[in-house]
């Protein structure tokens, strides 16, 4: 197979590879990922059984609106012309209610097992998109620079069992985001189906001499291993919703179902950047979000994986408090997000949003600080340390039940 045809088939399935020594396929302790049993993950006694999957909201989403702080008349002074009505909104508590998009959401917060954490950030923000998101996906401090994502540092710190197909796969992104990093065994891709047709035309030669056409060879040969171990001929009963957020929650559903031990999956949620005509933009988005986590939901519980999935939400920064000219927002600080699982202890944590207490731009100061989250995913469910991951130590938010 030519160089030409090689980059062709890997950017036809759907997946990326870094353009240096190190691919999105590698191996640990020198043993190939790609020998996996399928059929003796259940067997396997690991930490990993607990599933993680992250759901980015890129572009930063309106906190505000999102749950709002309904008891704060300053909310209304704010926003002039994109406050939500109260009438209109779902109640959670006496302060806050959620959008009214989010109402998919509903039953997992009646049944306790949605977390809200408001008030999400960090010291020192920075308002820049691409460095606010590097800082969230490797976990680092507003001035300091890591070439690793904080899950990447995780698998390094504790390896997936050799039997697993993957630390993780990302879907719908070329980005590896918390999963890039060296050692971190991360499968990219965009379409399951296209993925699994494409690497069957894989076919590695056998008298090539060059050094980098080998090590594409080899990761060719692992795409097919890696096509045959996320195959699945499961159907489902859930109904999955009609919307621009279904292909990577159908493809979530497939990749747990084809048993082939995973233990993260990162989708990606775009369109959140609304500094103009938000109020329209934003229900469409939140009502993608809502409608896709209870579509997993579903799948997870018919899969019997519901009590042992951990789905969390994330994002660079959230939008300011005041709207702008346009009816939107520009970009702000701390912000909302949710945590929701079998085994979640539904509920709000954090601090509401202090309106009245707003920094030199008008944002709002954080409560929570973000890497409190990824210490929960660390220490609680996956029982590791995560001070040295975390390079600090940041108590855990207390949404998992004991």
């Amino acid at each position: 197979m030519s160089t030409l045809n090689r980059r062709h088939f890997l950017q036809s399935a759907g997946l990326a590879c870094a353009a240096s020594a190190m691919p999105f396929f590698t191996e640990t302790n020198g043993v190939a990922w790609a020998q996996a049993t399928p059929n003796k993950l259940a067997a396997i006694n690991t930490p990993y059984n607990n599933l993680l999957i992250l759901i980015e909201l890129k572009g930063a989403n309106d906190g505000l609106n999102t749950v709002v702080p309904i008891s704060d008349p300053t909310y209304q002074k704010l926003r002039r012309t994109i406050a939500l009505e109260r009438d209109g909104l779902i109640q959670l508590t006496e302060r806050e209610a959620m959008h009214a998009s989010l109402k998919p959401l509903l039953p997992l917060w009646e049944n306790k097992e949605l977390a809200v954490v408001q008030g999400l950030g960090y010291p020192n923000p920075n308002l820049s998109h691409f460095r606010s998101i590097e800082i969230w996906e490797t976990a680092s401090k507003s001035d300091e620079y890591l070439d690793s994502g904080w899950l990447a540092r995780t698998f390094a710190s504790m390896p997936t069992p050799k039997s697993f197909a993957a630390d993780g796969v990302v879907v719908g992104s070329y980005d590896m985001g918390p999963l890039s990093g060296q050692g971190s065994r991360t499968i990219a891709l965009a379409d399951t189906a296209q993925f699994l047709r494409t690497a069957k035309l894989a076919q590695a030669g056998k008298d090539e001499r060059n050094k980098a056409l080998k090590h594409i060879q080899a990761v060719e040969t692992e795409i097919v291993h890696a096509a045959s171990k996320l195959n699945t001929q499961y159907v489902f009963k859930t109904e999955f919703p009609k919307n621009a957020f279904t292909g990577q929650i159908r493809t979530a559903a497939q990749l747990v179902a084809s048993n082939a031990g995973i233990a993260t999956i990162r989708l990606t949620l775009g369109g959140f950047d609304t500094h103009a005509g938000q109020l329209g933009t934003h229900a469409n988005l939140l009502t993608n979000l809502a409608e896709g986590i209870a579509a997993l939901k579903s799948a997870l519980t018919e899969l019997n994986r519901w009590d042992s999935t951990l789905i969390m939400t994330y994002a660079e920064f959230g939008r300011r408090p005041k709207e702008n000219q346009s009816g939107g927002t520009d970009h702000g600080t701390a912000s909302v997000h949710f945590v929701t699982g079998g085994k979640v202890s539904g509920g709000m944590y954090g601090e509401a949003p202090q309106l009245n207490k707003l920094d030199g731009n008008g944002n709002l100061p954080f409560a929570v600080d973000f890497r409190s989250t990824y210490s929960t995913v660390i220490n609680q469910w996956w029982g590791q340390d995560s001070t040295k991951i975390l390079n600090g130590k940041f108590a855990p938010v207390d949404f998992l039940k004991a």
